[in-house]
């Protein structure tokens, strides 16, 4: 089964970072974003990829062709122009990098791989910029026995500020940083059956939008409740939080060996 990764977009929030770099190439205790969830995906068996490319799309493309050379000893004789890896270990993962347009919104990028999955009819799908200790075979064995269309993984929004609870003007109740209780919100990590792809009109077309309030009101969109961890990079903030629980050794995230 494919995952399609989407990593074309601006990252403008993170524009001290991405003014070079697509964000998903924004690197977590030296690797890439891009990297971390690829991980997650293989740690579960998923190691096929098509990530979709649009903003500095060449950076992705030169990261993946220098792999080993980034992530190996190597010996080099200059004089000969021979190159030989010494140490390291690699993935076993089929990396398709599929240049989707610049200007194209989430939609129209999965539009555009519709060649691409072949004769396959489920796929998994998530945005370059958010990690998560999902159990992705759950989370596929979930939609597969619901029969739906598409599944969402559902997650809590992060605490990101000092709660308030007001008595008229007076503050009756603070807390600091409080996990949010109520409510859920898109997470990424889709589980996707094709027939979504015909909901999707064009270039223009945002995922988020139309293909999704479609699916939801025909009763073809399904929710994965995950109460573990999640977290995005959208912010110079979240990248030093995820950065800290990296160096920590704590990274919820890292289901991986």
């Amino acid at each position: 089964m494919k995952t399609i990764l989407l990593a074309g977009g601006l990252g403008t929030r993170l524009a001290e970072e991405t003014a070079h770099l697509p964000k998903p190439m924004v690197e977590i205790g030296g690797r890439p974003l891009l990297w971390h969830i690829m991980n997650i995906y293989a740690a579960h068996g998923f190691d096929e990829f098509l990530v979709a490319l649009g903003y500095r799309g060449e950076v992705v493309k030169d990261y993946f062709l220098n792999f080993h050379a980034r992530n190996a000893d190597l010996t080099i004789r200059l004089g000969r122009d021979e190159k030989k890896v010494v140490a390291g270990t690699h993935p076993d993962w089929t990396v398709h990098l599929v240049d989707t347009g610049a200007a194209t919104q989430t939609g129209g990028r999965l539009r555009r791989l519709r060649p691409w999955l072949g004769d396959e009819r489920t796929f998994l799908m998530t945005y370059g910029d958010g990690v998560a200790d999902v159990d992705v075979k759950t989370l596929v064995a979930f939609h597969r026995a619901h029969g739906r269309l598409a599944t969402v993984t559902a997650v809590r929004p992060p605490a990101r500020f000092g709660g308030l609870t007001l008595d008229g003007d007076r503050v009756a109740r603070f807390a600091e940083k409080p996990h949010a209780g109520e409510g859920w919100i898109n997470g990424g990590f889709f589980v996707l059956e094709r027939g979504v792809l015909d909901l999707i009109d064009s270039d223009q077309t945002l995922w988020e939008m139309e293909p999704l309030e479609g699916l939801a009101a025909r009763g073809e969109l399904m929710a994965f409740r995950h109460e573990g961890f999640w977290h995005p990079m959208d912010t110079l903030r979240d990248r030093r939080y995820l950065e800290d629980l990296w160096a920590s050794g704590r990274a919820p995230w890292k289901v991986w060996r």
